[in-house]
């Protein structure tokens, strides 16, 4: 009977299946082996696409008359950094005693094309393979794995958008870069004084790219509007409290052009004329107009995703989008899972050895409010690809203690927000108060928590400060409300419709417009993974939902080389990017050659796409001539440009907004 052989995607991983397995494996060179089976690992990618030149010489110097380059087969080669370990793998699979082929690789699109690619240039044949699709590296989840493991072939069209993925980054960036640079590096060369200048472009870099030059000259141009809101100080059974005006239906102002939205007057002479109008005779005491009372609801959040994952680590530990993969990828070696349904008590049951949980896993268990999960918001098994859930499984815990302190605190945010959806809704009791003086209304609003709920779990222990959990302190003005204690709720409560207030006194604040803010890192990692949100025709927005800039496992390795080139600028110590003059320059170049490339919607229709051939709902064959015909009509319109003296003028707007040239 032949061996049994599991392929995994780095040592760390295939270590964990040889533990799960059981057998008394021997460490060899590149592999573990027993009698029954063989583990072995890739180190990630083991073969990439290979350059022009190797399918001819002429293709290695830049040329115009050599692209657009469209190979009709595409060529692979073993990295040569890897080489080593390819060979170990590859002589492995192709070994005669080995008869079944267990493909253990991330379950996803990227990790499919890695096992594929190794298969493919090893040459494999007449071996049985199959396919391990795992939510987390537990030995359970492991053998489950294994034990149900389908026919590769069923992950066919999972693969062939994976190819797809690897052409269309791999001919965009060719034909794109070798074009753009082509025809305008001269110009950026002479402007900056550089040697040399070459146009880097990607089918998501470049979109990037678009997006944060577009918010910061929406920044730039931005002009601030000051306005003058008129506050009521008015006296509650000796409390305090600020009334806000606002022009509703009946007020002198209702409509009015002087006015900022309906609570702002734009002229500080008219803030004053109007605060005169109600402090002279007759003086108006302010008399209770309405009391509203109800409750609001706070639901706990969804379980983190990489991008939400991504931004709250950028936000509370001001870390890269990088960093945070790494700390996830880290932590989901040892205790994370993608999989919310499997086995929830026993990950409920192994985060009370987790002391910071403890008390919360324990009442968890206890109440049975476990059991109900599996039909809500919470859980949608369907829905796990790359990276979509992050959970803990609650084993591994005494790994903690090796960890880093910021992955520790990862881990903690990542344990609140999954036994937080056991936990209720928290409920808050709102009360807003309307008076009116002369026929004009203010009104203000309080709040006070009623009912904790989930907010008890979600408290970090390292928050500075007494907050809602997951508040991230960024509500608008307008939305923010009072908040006040039980006995004056309870006096709020008694006031009826036509009880005269004390006034104690009118104010003027003046306030102006916020631009919008710029991109940190988490907010950018959020941006990518919403792309639809730059739709504006609602059914096309909703064939795009899910589809968007890059992938979750790929969108901080973007982020990251865009600084590299020097194309942003990244504030490490806030995580705010910018754009750099070399990269708003590339914008320039872009937008007058091939604009497309810097619009999320194009994009994220292509990530759409994809998705559409890994649901088998397009072939390759149809995705691919698109992409053909996409790449050979903008490089070949780019060729016969002559555009290049138009950028001098550009290169100088742009110029004006940095110190000194770059």
């Amino acid at each position: 009977m032949g061996k049994n052989i599991y392929i995994a995607e780095k040592p760390s991983v295939a270590k964990e299946f040889a533990k799960a397995l059981k057998y008394n494996m021997k460490n060899r060179d590149g592999y573990m082996e027993s009698e029954e089976a063989v583990v072995t690992w890739c180190v990630g990618h083991l073969v990439t696409m290979s350059y022009p030149e190797a399918y001819d010489e002429k293709y290695k110097r830049w040329s115009l008359d050599t692209i657009p380059f469209i190979p009709e087969e595409f060529k692979y080669e073993v990295i040569e950094s890897v080489k080593k370990q390819f060979q170990i793998v590859s002589g492995l699979l192709n070994r005669e005693d080995v008869e079944t082929i267990y493909v253990c690789t991330d379950s996803g699109r990227e990790g499919e094309y890695i096992y594929r690619l190794v298969e493919q240039q090893a040459h494999v044949q007449g071996k049985s393979r199959k396919r391990v699709w795992i939510d987390s590296q537990t030995e359970e989840e492991i053998l489950r794995g294994i034990r149900e493991a389908k026919d590769l072939s069923a992950y066919d069209n999972l693969s062939n958008a994976a190819y797809l993925r690897a052409k269309e980054d791999y001919l965009m960036g060719i034909n794109f870069s070798r074009v753009l640079t082509l025809k305008y590096s001269n110009p950026i060369k002479s402007y900056l004084k550089a040697d040399r200048a070459v146009v880097s472009v990607g089918r998501v870099m470049t979109c990037v790219l678009g997006m944060v030059v577009n918010r910061e000259r929406e920044i730039r141009e931005f002009v601030k509007i000051p306005f003058y809101r008129i506050l009521s100080r008015v006296s509650i059974e000796g409390r305090e409290c600020s009334c806000e005006w606002k022009a509703i239906e009946g007020s002198k102002y209702y409509q009015s052009p002087q006015l900022y939205k309906d609570n702002g007057f734009l002229e500080e002479k008219e803030a004053d004329a109007f605060i005169q109008y109600l402090e002279e005779a007759p003086a108006a005491m302010p008399v209770v107009e309405k009391v509203e009372k109800k409750k609001e609801t706070k639901n706990p959040p969804l379980l983190y995703n990489l991008a939400e994952l991504q931004n709250d680590s950028s936000k509370l530990f001001k870390i890269s989008p990088d960093e945070t993969l790494r700390i996830a990828q880290e932590l989901y070696e040892k205790m994370l899972s993608r999989a919310v349904a499997k086995e929830i008590h026993k990950n409920i049951s192994g985060l009370r050895n987790y002391e910071i949980a403890a008390s919360y896993a324990a009442e968890i268990l206890n109440v049975g409010s476990y059991k109900s999960v599996a039909k809500t918001r919470y859980v949608n098994d369907k829905q796990i690809t790359d990276h979509y859930a992050i959970i803990p499984t609650g084993q591994g815990i005494g790994a903690l203690s090796g960890l880093h302190p910021t992955s520790a605190k990862v881990y903690e945010i990542i344990v609140r927000r999954f036994l937080s959806i056991f936990y209720p809704a928290a409920i808050y009791q709102k009360v807003t108060l309307g008076v009116m003086m002369k026929g004009e209304f203010f009104s203000t609003g309080f709040k006070v928590l009623a009912q904790e709920g989930y907010l008890a779990v979600s408290r970090t222990s390292f928050a500075g400060k007494k907050s809602d959990g997951d508040d991230n302190g960024e509500k608008k003005e307008e939305e923010q409300e009072a908040s006040c204690d039980d006995s004056f709720l309870e006096i709020l409560n008694t006031l009826k419709k036509g009880r005269e207030l004390e006034l104690i006194g009118l104010d003027k604040k003046e306030g102006e417009t916020s631009p919008p803010k710029r991109y940190n890192s988490g907010t950018m990692i959020l941006t990518m993974e919403n792309a639809g949100q730059f739709i504006e025709d609602e059914e096309l927005r909703a064939q795009i939902k899910g589809s968007g800039i890059g992938t979750s496992a790929t969108r901080a390795e973007i982020l990251k080389k865009l600084v590299n080139i020097k194309y942003l600028a990244l504030n490490k110590k806030t995580q705010i990017i910018t754009p750099t003059q070399l990269g708003e320059m590339i914008y320039e170049v872009v937008a007058g050659a091939i604009k497309p490339l810097l619009d999320p919607r194009l994009t994220a229709s292509w990530e759409k796409g994809l998705t559409l051939v890994a649901d088998g709902e397009i072939t390759e064959n149809e995705y691919m001539v698109k992409l053909d015909d996409f790449v050979t009509r903008r490089t070949n319109t780019v060729k016969q440009m002559n555009n290049q003296s138009l950028l001098y003028n550009r290169f100088r707007y742009v110029e004006q907004f940095y110190n000194k040239r770059t």
